[in-house]
């Protein structure tokens, strides 16, 4: 099979023989993911199950019982609270690989040498005479990159791109928390099945909308954000912490709040004779507001999640704990290829919700 002009396009990329910088490449387009990086820290692990199920209790709390006052053999009552219920997320299967041929890597001096199905690669001699760039390394980085690319927008999607892929915060903070249901269980029979919110779609629904910035008063974002961490930090428990993702907008926005209301810090400028206009990423509460580049790439730059991220809130679970099982699967007969993949198991799961909510500004 000819190459493509493609892969042609690639390979001269990596071998030309006149070059600077031999064996770097600069990529240009790798961003941040801090969302996904955080959710990997604080990753569980699963079994599997039928389907791949993953089903875990929740409860409201209180069975509805109340303290009765008696004197002497009044007569009292009891109750039979039954208030648990069990809520479930499918785990879901990602695949992604690459392919090469021999040409392709012979062009940039790498042999391959094969035993039946077993495959390895050997430098040639002479090979540093026209390398650029090791082209198989290249090729396994532009795989890692693409795979954690696609897992961190999955991550922050609510699963309606791909059926068969993993839901993420979108398929749990609602922007609408008073309707819908997630991992079976009913919001608007449970209120507190349900996240805490302010946007456009919450506004419509009598819910609190969207907050509108403005520095008058000590500034509206942020005397609102105030009110909310009493009622996000009201039922949270254990060792959850409050983990805050927001686009340039949002950002911006609160920065505004901040300058227009006076508020610099003594230590702008390293050097405190230099004069530095810059401020670093707020925090509220204590807690870093940090950038997410991809709320940005999915046209929600005025977008901030707070998510309860841990063991009581939301959680990232692997299959056996493996986030990425590669595979080398065998070249067909009368083909001279090879193929790289990588698979991974994963679910996103919440067993609490009122912790955790979506804020965007007008």
């Amino acid at each position: 099979m000819p190459l493509s002009a493609d892969v042609i396009a690639n390979i001269n990329a990596s071998a030309l023989k006149n070059y600077l910088d031999r064996g770097k490449v600069f990529k240009q387009n790798v961003q941040n993911k801090p969302m996904l990086d955080a959710f990997n820290r604080t990753a569980g692990r699963f079994s599997g199950g039928n389907d791949l199920i993953v089903s875990t209790g929740v409860k409201s709390g209180q069975g509805g019982g109340t303290l009765q006052g008696y004197s002497g053999d009044d007569q009292v009552n009891y109750y039979n609270p039954a208030t648990t219920k069990r809520v479930e997320y499918q785990g879901k299967e990602h695949h992604i690989g690459i392919t090469m041929t021999m040409t392709e890597l012979k062009q940039d001096g790498i042999e391959v040498v094969e035993a039946g199905a077993d495959q390895e690669t050997v430098r040639a001699d002479g090979r540093e005479e026209h390398m650029l760039a090791n082209i198989l390394d290249e090729k396994h980085d532009d795989l890692g990159e693409d795979y954690a690319k696609s897992l961190d927008l999955l991550l922050h999607q609510d699963g309606s791109t791909d059926a068969k892929a993993l839901a993420g915060v979108g398929s749990i903070i609602f922007e609408n928390p008073g309707s819908g249901v997630t991992g079976g269980l009913n919001r608007a029979v449970f209120p507190w099945w349900r996240n805490r919110a302010a946007t456009t779609a919450y506004g419509s629904a009598g819910g609190q909308g969207a907050i509108t910035p403005n520095a008058a008063a000590g500034g509206t974002l942020i005397t609102f954000l105030d009110t909310e961490i009493r009622q996000l930090k009201r039922y949270l428990r254990g060792n959850t912490s409050l983990r805050w993702f927001a686009g340039s907008d949002w950002i911006d926005a609160y920065k505004m709040e901040l300058r227009s209301n006076g508020y610099y810090s003594d230590n702008m400028s390293a050097d405190a004779g230099v004069p530095d206009g810059s401020m670093k990423d707020p925090r509220h509460a204590g807690n870093t507001i940090v950038y997410d580049p991809t709320l940005d790439d999915m046209g929600k730059p005025k977008r901030c999640y707070v998510i309860a991220m841990g063991k009581t809130g939301l959680q990232l679970l692997y299959f056996n704990g493996k986030r990425m099982q590669r595979h080398h699967p065998a070249r067909p007969y009368d083909r001279y290829v090879l193929y790289n993949g990588i698979t991974t198991t994963a679910v996103l799961i919440a067993r609490q919700l009122n912790s955790s909510a979506v804020y965007d500004i007008a």
